[in-house]
């Protein structure tokens, strides 16, 4: 029996890339082979990039991205359902919300982000406040990608699925180039986009404490899109440090240079504050990088004993462990050798079959 899913990825902003940028192309992907009975409508803001071509995939552009926010919201809040609906939908999936009008269509609500806890008081926190803790209520099924993630959200109407994110392997693997243009033996690695949580800060402070030897052995290369000029801020950060001269901001990368970036790095180092899973940690692994990531419940779930962890709030140690993982040969080859194989744990494979089955049965128990 042919089933059709509607999938909205309005909340992409075109001009900011994110996880969302090739998750869900992946999945959608992924799942037409995975999943041939069921045909896709998605739904892509105008201008937004959509790189599957395929005939089980109907691509909906009448509506804008998260590029004008106002008029995403509505879209998503009003338009979509119905129009899904009127095109043969059985069920929407969304990110972070619950329409207003879903058109009686039941809905697996994404949820890949916590901000709507921090209950600030402007316009945006009141908006995710709202829209998380109404879908929580309503819709008939929540996606997260962790358990500590499932952890932070309390009760629900619906069944929670933890479906861990997945990774290309045929990309994201030990083997092949590596490297950054430019830099000739080892170096350090940041890869993530400027976000205030991810505290880019001390990580430049944790790698201003190694000796000014080993930093010029080891330039610090950090590659990220800019957020709120956080990345002016990080520069400025390295300068008034005195380490500009060992350091190199790349900006952003696109996944296929990613992974020749981490292949080449003697460490990766995230000093983030919070993750609802920590991707870049995976991709890491997968391409046999030591990591040395801050001590989070969330990090150790995805990365196990396979990463190295401190609390990057405290400066000495974590230069200190900096200092270790760059020159322990061995702790490098324990951590490549143990992250490689762990990495096998997570696949869009895995993903897709844990979502399109969580979904099919969502819309079996709606059946009157």
């Amino acid at each position: 029996m042919r089933v059709k899913l509607a999938l909205s990825t309005l909340c992409e902003d075109p001009c900011r890339r994110t996880g969302l940028s090739t998750l869900f192309p992946e999945f959608v992907a992924h799942a037409r082979r995975l999943f041939p009975e069921v045909t896709w409508l998605v739904f892509v803001g105008k201008g937004a990039p959509w790189p599957v071509e395929d005939t089980g995939v109907e691509v909906c552009r009448a509506y804008p991205s998260n590029g004008q926010p106002l008029r995403r919201l509505f879209a998503d809040h009003f338009e979509v359902g119905r129009e899904a609906r009127a095109r043969g939908a059985a069920a929407l999936l969304t990110v972070g919300f619950f329409p207003v009008r879903p058109a009686g269509l039941p809905v697996a609500m994404h949820v890949f982000a916590l901000n709507h806890l921090r209950r600030g008081r402007g316009v945006r926190d009141v908006y995710r406040a709202w829209a998380v803790s109404r879908g929580l209520d309503k819709a008939s099924l929540v996606v997260v990608n962790s358990a500590w993630t499932k952890s932070r959200l309390g009760p629900a109407k619906g069944p929670i699925l933890v479906s861990p994110e997945g990774l290309r392997h045929d990309l994201f693997m030990p083997d092949g180039p590596s490297g950054v243009p430019g830099i000739t033996g080892r170096y350090i690695l940041w890869a993530s986009n400027f976000y205030a949580y991810k505290r880019v800060e001390l990580a430049l402070a944790a790698y201003a404490g190694l000796p000014a030897t080993m930093r010029s052995e080891f330039p610090f290369v950090l590659a990220g899109g800019d957020w709120a000029g956080g990345r002016h801020r990080a520069e400025a950060e390295a300068a008034r440090l005195s380490i500009l001269k060992d350091v190199r901001f790349l900006g952003w990368v696109d996944d296929e240079a990613l992974p020749a970036l981490y292949r080449g790095a003697s460490a990766y180092v995230l000093s983030t504050s919070e993750e609802t899973f920590g991707r870049s940690v995976l991709e890491s692994m997968a391409c046999g990088c030591p990591c040395l990531v801050h001590d989070i419940p969330v990090l150790r779930e995805v990365a196990g004993d396979c990463a190295s962890y401190v609390d990057f709030a405290d400066c000495t140690r974590a230069s200190q462990a900096l200092e270790r993982i760059c020159s322990d040969g061995d702790q490098r080859a324990r951590l490549r050798a143990s992250g490689i194989e762990r990495s096998k744990l997570f696949s869009f494979d895995r993903l897709t079959i844990e979502r399109v089955n969580a979904v099919l049965s969502m819309i079996g128990a709606a059946q009157p």
